[in-house]
């Protein structure tokens, strides 16, 4: 395919649920007693988060555009046949983008448009991005004069040179006009906007005035709140009206509510623009986050009332809900969805109908239930083809951890989300070759680059526990439909990972933590087994590659005919008062290294770690043309509020998304310190792990490529021992619980 004439690119999304995501509302008084009362506000394609109500008058504004004229009209907005949100769905090349979504009589009917359809499909609206939290400012009188309504929403569509530096920008799209204008100042940026009722101001929180802007983390960001104008914004921004203060919501032109951390739980406060007063909304007993105000004294949020370790089994209090909390009376909440689905968590409340309803998204976990004649746990995966920023290279997500694809981009194989089996797709369809009685037993695959070997290889012991065994296996004639051959390669009791052959076949490259480390710490070490078929049994030998108190793995050997280099991420530039962890986690400091397999003392850093725990480039492959190399690194920071994300622990460090460097294939040198990168991907979620192969997504000659769809289901049901189809622990499969530690 001439327009991905340098093939494509696979990767897992690790926090993305396997339950799509939908949004949904429910009544406030009396407050809801059963799945009954909860009313789907989507049209339920896709995935759906994020939601926001279009107030009528902003509803009426954008009727006039000429793609929504011939829907309805403003006496239908007045009489109440028509009403209107603002949501972010993944229907439309997979890209998280706002959609408007117009509900006829009382949402019996239900159209969904994207922004390209409704303000053209220019440069405001095109091309690779995340949005996210669009309201709607605008629609007041300013000096006699009506300011227009005005879309105001976040964007990653601005590339941004510095690295992990956000790319979270605030815009203002002009209802009438469709003009977009920037509201976030250059040199900043800037999360979760909120309009105040009137129309006239923004809230965002903002990196504005932080040494470095992100400092790596991933849970608690820190921001401060800023107030600008929605109409000429630079002349009016003023702030930080609150310090360490996220996610803003207006209880009315003077008041703000927001959540922040502190101690070990967070909580909603609730702050006077007139007075400067704050003021503890929740209980500090349990964490409440994501306020959406309802009015200076109301506001709905999400609760999590005990916390949970990865090893429960939840009980209700261990989700997120929904519940209301009054400033008069704190200690007696409104509870919305305990009684729906009291297992599912619920998350980012808005405000529906002047408060007489609650809205949220959360996991259609009744898809369980629909899906396996009332008893099962398995919900279809497909494996999407996204919108790539690469004209000439394709980009799709595989419902697995760790995808790898064959040298001649024929077989597909992945592991799946409970690390207990092996899959493969090929010419003869999709199936498990290799697979263990328990879950979190089977890590990291990848293909022998002779592809006339059909020997994949396989990691078998704990996924992410670097202070236990991990060995490697080949499993040939793995294509087979019988007689697969399974040979174990590693000795001892050392934790082996990473495996990526030479271009011939005959060598393999593996990280190790054989040669241990002092302080009770496993530095790991690249090897080289000499004689991939029988590795370091009997004549094999394993010779070392390199030495040092550090972590060297990810290690990707270059499918260039005759080359030695491979390219691995590593720890070595990790300053030596670095601390040991950051929150019992990795902390930071990967960059990405070339070395010659033939002279380990060429080793030459392709791409620099940061100075702190924002130092994430990790999982460095080569491209087919070994003209480029894909990772999956913290480059771009966050592109959404973490804590409003499918997590309940500060758990795995997100990566982020993913990324390429352009090297140079025939001159080692000319790769130190490569400063250009480019994006790939823009999303929420981390998406990690990626695998480049020479074939396009839609070339007949990869068998894998039926799988790739987004609109048949594909036949890879994994099951989810943790999902219940009343709603219990439906994402969790997309590894979080299964990663306590990075496994590196």
């Amino acid at each position: 395919m001439a327009g991905e004439s340098r093939g494509s690119i696979a990767f897992f999304a690790t926090y993305r649920p396997p339950v799509p995501l939908d949004v949904f509302s429910c009544p406030v008084a009396p407050p809801p007693s059963s799945p009954r009362d909860e009313l789907h506000l989507t049209d339920g394609v896709s995935y759906n988060h994020s939601c926001r109500p279009i107030p009528a008058a902003a509803l009426r504004a954008l009727l006039q555009r000429p793609k929504l004229a011939s829907e309805a009209t403003t006496a239908d907005v007045d009489a109440g046949r028509i009403t209107g949100l603002v949501f972010v769905s993944e229907r439309d090349s997979g890209l998280e983008t706002l959609h408007v979504a117009l509900r006829f009589d009382g949402g019996k009917q239900v159209k969904v448009f994207g922004l390209a359809d409704i303000f053209g499909a220019g440069g405001d609206f095109s091309g690779v991005r995340m949005e996210d939290s669009g309201c709607f400012g605008g629609g007041y009188r300013e000096r006699g004069r009506a300011v227009d309504h005005t879309l105001v929403y976040v964007s990653t569509r601005e590339p941004v040179a510095a690295r992990r530096s956000p790319w979270t920008v605030v815009y203002g799209t002009n209802l009438r006009t469709g003009e977009t204008a920037r509201l976030t100042p250059r040199g900043t940026f800037d999360l979760s906007p909120a309009v105040s009722p009137s129309g006239k101001r923004v809230a965002v929180a903002s990196w504005q005035g932080k040494p470095g802007l992100w400092d790596g983390e991933i849970e608690d960001l820190r921001t401060d709140i800023y107030v600008m104008n929605v109409h000429k914004p630079p002349l009016g921004r003023t702030g930080p009206v609150v310090k360490n203060a996220g996610w803003p919501t207006w209880g009315s032109d003077d008041v703000i509510f927001f959540h922040r951390r502190v101690g070990t739980t967070w909580g909603v406060f609730r702050f006077s623009m007139s007075t400067g007063e704050e003021a503890r909304v929740t209980p500090e007993e349990f964490d409440a986050v994501t306020p959406a105000a309802i009015s200076e004294t109301k506001v709905a949020v999400a609760t999590i009332r005990r916390k949970s370790q990865f090893s429960d089994v939840r009980v209700e209090e261990q989700y997120r809900h929904i519940e209301i909390f009054d400033v008069a009376s704190p200690e007696q909440p409104v509870k919305i969805t305990q009684k729906t689905r009291p297992k599912t968590d619920h998350f980012n409340p808005f405000v529906l109908d002047g408060g007489s309803r609650i809205g949220y998204h959360r996991c259609k976990s009744e898809q369980l239930h629909q899906n396996n004649g009332g008893g099962g746990s398995s919900v279809a995966n497909n494996f999407h083809k996204l919108q790539s920023p690469h004209k000439d290279v394709g980009l799709f997500r595989v419902s697995g951890v760790c995808p790898t694809i064959s040298k001649d981009g024929s077989k597909l194989a992945f592991v799946d989300n409970e690390f207990k089996a092996v899959w493969l797709a090929d010419s003869h369809g999709l199936r498990v070759v290799y697979e263990k009685k328990g879950p979190n037993s089977v890590f990291s695959t990848a293909w022998n680059q002779n592809t006339a070997l059909d020997t994949l290889y396989v990691c078998v012991g704990p996924s992410f526990s670097a202070d236990k065994p991990l060995q490697i296996y080949a499993i040939h004639d793995v294509s087979a439909l019988g007689g697969r051959q399974q040979r174990r390669l590693t000795a001892g009791a050392s934790n082996n990972a990473f495996p990526s052959s030479s271009p011939d076949g005959g060598r393999l490259v593996f990280r190790s933590t054989r040669d241990g480390g002092g302080g009770g710490r496993r530095h790991k070490n690249l090897y080289v087994m000499e004689d991939a078929a029988v590795g370091e049994f009997g004549t094999g030998k394993v010779t070392r590659l390199t030495s040092g108190a550090w972590t060297d793995t990810h290690c990707s050997w270059s499918p260039r005919e005759g080359s030695d280099w491979i390219v691995f991420s590593s720890t070595r530039d990790k300053p030596a008062a670095a601390p040991a962890d950051d929150n019992g986690l990795d902390p930071g400091y990967f960059a990405v290294f070339l070395v010659r397999a033939s002279d380990p003392t060429v080793v030459v850093r392709v791409v620099r770690s940061a100075d702190s725990v924002a130092g994430h480039v990790n999982h460095p492959v080569f491209s087919p043309d070994g003209r480029s190399i894909a990772v999956t690194a913290d480059l771009a920071a966050v592109s959404a509020d973490p804590i409003s994300l499918p997590l309940f622990l500060h758990s795995v460090r997100p990566y982020g998304d993913i990324f390429t460097v352009d090297i140079d294939p025939d001159d080692i040198s000319k790769n130190r310190d490569v400063r250009a990168f480019h994006r790939v991907t823009h999303s929420r979620y981390e998406n990690s792990t990626p695998a480049w192969t020479t074939f396009a997504t839609d070339d007949p000659n990869a068998q894998w490529s039926t799988l790739v769809t987004t609109k048949e289901a594909a036949a890879y049901r994994p099951a989810c021992p943790y999902a219940h189809p009343d709603g219990g622990d439906s994402w969790h499969m997309t590894g979080h619980l299964l990663l306590p530690k990075r496994c590196c």
